[in-house]
């Protein structure tokens, strides 16, 4: 390989847990890319969109509102190719994030005070498009309703059919800008016409209705006062699912536990919901979970019994839960 962004895609598989009936959780481990991210999927295929299209041009600048992840791999991508890369965040954004991002050479432009935790999406988009705008050569990637982000995860979907020749019958993944789920479903589905694609956002999130609210799970969901992005395809995903915070969380401290596998606190909740969708699956189903990132970058927050403490989110029955279903289904690696 040449450039790290080589090294983006092909993760692995892990099997989680096998029912008595047959049926098998798979984990698509999209933490093995560059940075412990799905996301620098996208942010490859949306700069080169833009330098296909001609709106990104040598030594410009791209710009994007950002709650961590997408800006790990624009930065990476912009470090590679020689452009300057302006990340609008909020406090919301995982610290660890921020600073890969600065070691990249990011700036960072943020749009709420010093430890406001709020989750402040339509002002960071707001902002971002303002100063893209506002600057010569400069672009706005706007990854909520850019179609290149949807089709980065193509090449996902295609190793998902390649690994697994027998099909997928479930597809479950956290739906933020829709991009990850639809983008690989839609592909997974030409190739497998039979799967059915679940989506999991946390509660409080508004995309598949019911009332809007604070949450922590970072990089995923649609905020009250946020539009849904345009890459949301509600034909395309047959199912829309509602995970609390707690629930999330306390099932990324389970599988910790049980099975030494850090996960992200998105990453908790579509586990959360593919356990359940396991118990219900027909006999012989296999069912696929996305994972878009580590849990590493969440040690001072969801792995943090301090930081968990102060915000009401520890739930000792929600880890119980999940490590009594992991033990009924089996450990990691059953077969």
């Amino acid at each position: 390989m040449n450039r790290l962004s080589e090294l983006i895609g092909d993760t692995p598989l892990l099997a989680l847990c096998r029912t008595g009936s047959g049926s098998r959780l798979l984990l698509k481990l999209e933490q093995f890319n560059p940075y412990g991210t799905a996301k620098l999927r996208m942010a490859l295929s949306m700069v080169l969109d833009a330098e296909a299209g001609g709106r990104l041009r040598p030594g410009g600048r791209i710009v994007e509102s950002t709650s961590g992840n997408t800006g790990l791999g624009l930065a990476l991508v912009a470090a590679e190719r020689g452009y300057r890369f302006t990340a609008v965040v909020d406090g919301h954004a995982c610290p660890d994030k921020l600073r890969a991002m600065l070691a990249m050479g990011a700036e960072l432009v943020y749009v709420t005070e010093e430890g406001d935790e709020e989750l402040a999406t339509a002002a960071r988009e707001e902002l971002a498009a303002r100063l893209a705008k506002d600057s010569g050569n400069a672009v706005f990637t706007e990854q909520h309703n850019n179609p290149a982000n949807a089709e980065g995860y193509r090449p996902l979907a295609r190793e998902l059919a390649k690994a697994l020749p027998e099909g997928v019958d479930h597809l479950i993944g956290a739906v933020g800008t829709g991009g990850s789920l639809c983008g690989t479903g839609r592909e997974l589905r030409r190739l497998m016409p039979g799967v059915r694609l679940v989506g999991v956002e946390p509660v409080g999130s508004i995309a598949f209705g019911g009332p809007g609210g604070p949450y922590h799970q970072s990089g995923t969901g649609t905020p009250p006062g946020a539009p849904v992005g345009a890459l949301v395809d509600y034909d395309l995903i047959d199912e829309g699912r509602k995970v609390s915070d707690r629930q999330a969380f306390g099932t990324c401290r389970a599988l910790a536990r049980r099975t030494g596998l850090l996960v992200g606190g998105s990453a908790g909740g579509v586990i959360h919901e593919a356990l359940h969708e396991l118990r219900a699956a027909p006999p012989g189903s296999t069912l696929v979970a996305l994972l878009n990132d580590s849990g590493e970058k969440y040690l001072d927050t969801v792995f943090n019994d301090a930081w968990m403490a102060e915000r009401d989110l520890l739930d000792p029955d929600v880890e119980r839960e999940v490590g009594d279903l992991l033990e009924e289904f089996g450990s990691v690696g059953a077969s």
